[in-house]
C-alpha cells in the first residue's frame, strides 16, 4: 500500500492556532485511528478506548464556552478536525461531527443557562451525545414524525421508536424530537433531553450498514419513557425550529466528512499510481491517468472552498443555510465521483478491501441520504432562490 504524504494540502488562508490544530487532528488520526481502521470496519464495531482519545484531545466542545470546559472555538475549526478525522476513517469523524455540530450546536442555541451548566461540563469531558429526529415513517418528511409527549404533572412521557441515530450504541445524551400537540401539526413538536438511564427508554437494533461500518447507527425505543420537566429543550411547540436551524450547521459539518473522504481516497490512488506499472512504466505517466487526477483535485479544491465559506459564513454570524446545503449537496457529489475514479485506478485491487479505495467508497455514498437527502438540499437551494 503506498505511504501517504504528511503535510497537508495548501488550501485557504488558516490562522496560526488553526494550522496547529489541523495538524495536531491530523497526527491524532494517522497515529491514533489508522492502525485500527480496517479492523473497525470488518467488525462493524467502534474501537471504545478511541472515544474518550477525542475528549481529551478537545475534540468534543469545540464551540463550547470555556467556562463549561470547552474550546470557545468556531465551526471552522470542528470543520478541520471532521475533516482531517475522515480523511482516514469517516466512521471517527462522524462520532465528532454529531456530538459538535448537532448536540453542542443545539444546547449553545436553545439550552437555558441550568441546563447547559448541567450538561456541558460532561458533554466535553465525558458524555458523547446523539440527535434523534428521524423515525421509520418520517425521513425527508421529517415532521410526520409519530412520536408523541405527554405531560404529567411537572414531568413528560415520550413513547415512539427513532430510526437511522448515528452514535446511537455509545450515547449518554439524546436530543429528541416529540409531537406533544398532535392538533398542531409540526408547531406541536418539541425537544428533549433524554438521558440513557431515564425510565422507559432503550436502544434497539444496530444497523449492518454499507458504509461507515464502524460508527453505531441504532433505534431507540421509547415506552413512556419519563423526562423531567427540566429536560425541555427550548420552548415547547418549537422543536421544528430547533431541529432545522440544528441541521443547517450539521450540513456543513457532513460536507467536511464528505471533503476528507474525498481527500483520502484521492491521496491513496495518487501514490498507488505512482507504483503501479504497466507497458514498462508507472501508470502514473499516462496523460489518460494525469488528467483524471487533475480533474478530481479541482473538484476536490472546489467542493472544499464551498465547505469552508459556509463555515466562514457561519461563524460570522452571516446567513448561511442556502450555502450550507449547496455545499453538503456539492460536496456529498465530488466525493461519491472520486472515489469511483480512484477505485478505478487501483484496477482489480480497488474492489478488494487489501487496499483502501473500495472502503472510501463505501463510506462516501451515506453523504447523499443523511441530515438531508441530496433531493432536499436542491429543494432547500432553490426555496431561497425564489424567495
Amino acid at each position: 500500500m503506498a505511504t501517504l504524504s504528511a503535510a497537508p494540502p495548501a488550501l485557504t488562508v488558516l490562522s496560526e492556532e488553526e494550522s496547529m490544530f489541523r495538524e495536531a487532528v491530523r497526527e491524532f488520526a494517522e497515529t491514533e485511528v489508522r492502525p485500527h481502521v480496517q479492523a473497525m470496519d470488518e467488525a462493524g464495531q467502534f474501537r471504545p478506548d478511541l472515544i474518550p482519545k477525542f475528549f481529551e484531545l478537545g475534540l468534543m466542545g469545540i464551540e463550547v464556552p470555556e467556562e463549561f470546559g470547552g474550546s470557545a472555538g468556531t465551526i471552522f475549526m470542528a470543520v478541520l478536525a471532521i475533516e482531517e478525522l475522515a480523511r482516514v476513517d469517516a466512521s471517527a469523524a462522524i462520532y465528532v461531527d454529531v456530538h459538535n455540530t448537532l448536540v453542542n450546536n443545539a444546547l449553545l442555541r436553545w439550552a437555558n443557562s441550568e441546563q447547559q451548566a448541567r450538561y456541558f461540563p460532561r458533554l466535553t469531558t465525558e458524555l458523547l451525545g446523539a440527535f434523534a429526529l428521524s423515525e421509520p415513517g418520517s425521513g425527508s418528511d421529517a415532521f410526520a414524525l409519530a412520536t408523541r409527549a405527554q405531560q404529567k404533572g411537572a414531568d413528560w412521557t415520550l413513547t415512539g421508536r427513532k430510526f437511522w441515530i448515528t452514535n446511537g450504541a455509545e450515547a449518554g445524551l439524546f436530543i429528541v424530537f416529540a409531537n406533544a400537540d398532535p392538533s398542531k401539526g409540526y408547531k406541536g413538536i418539541t425537544g428533549f433531553l433524554v438521558e440513557r438511564g431515564f425510565s422507559g427508554f432503550s436502544i434497539g437494533k444496530k444497523e449492518n450498514k454499507l458504509g461507515i461500518r464502524a460508527s453505531s447507527t441504532t433505534e431507540l425505543i421509547l415506552e413512556e419513557c419519563i423526562v423531567p420537566g427540566p429536560n425541555v429543550l427550548g420552548p415547547v411547540g418549537q422543536g421544528y425550529k430547533i431541529s432545522i436551524e440544528t441541521l443547517n450547521e450539521g450540513r456543513i459539518g457532513i460536507g467536511a466528512q464528505m471533503i476528507g473522504i474525498a481527500a483520502g481516497a484521492l491521496e491513496a490512488a495518487t501514490g498507488y499510481v505512482k507504483e503501479r506499472r504497466q507497458f514498462g512504466k508507472a501508470i502514473a505517466e499516462f496523460q489518460a491517468v494525469q488528467f483524471q487526477l487533475a480533474q478530481m483535485a479541482t473538484d476536490l479544491e472546489a467542493a472544499r472552498l464551498m465547505v469552508y465559506n459556509a463555515a466562514r459564513l457561519k461563524d460570522s454570524r452571516q446567513p448561511f443555510a442556502q450555502q450550507a446545503a449547496m455545499a453538503k449537496l456539492f460536496s456529498s457529489q465530488v466525493a461519491d465521483r472520486i472515489t469511483s475514479a480512484c477505485l478505478e485506478l487501483f484496477g482489480g485491487y480497488g474492489y478488494s478491501k487489501e487496499y483502501p479505495a473500495e472502503k472510501y467508497y463505501r463510506d462516501a455514498k451515506i453523504g447523499t441520504i443523511y441530515e438531508g437527502t441530496s433531493n432536499m438540499q436542491l429543494q432547500t437551494i432553490a426555496k431561497a432562490l425564489l424567495k
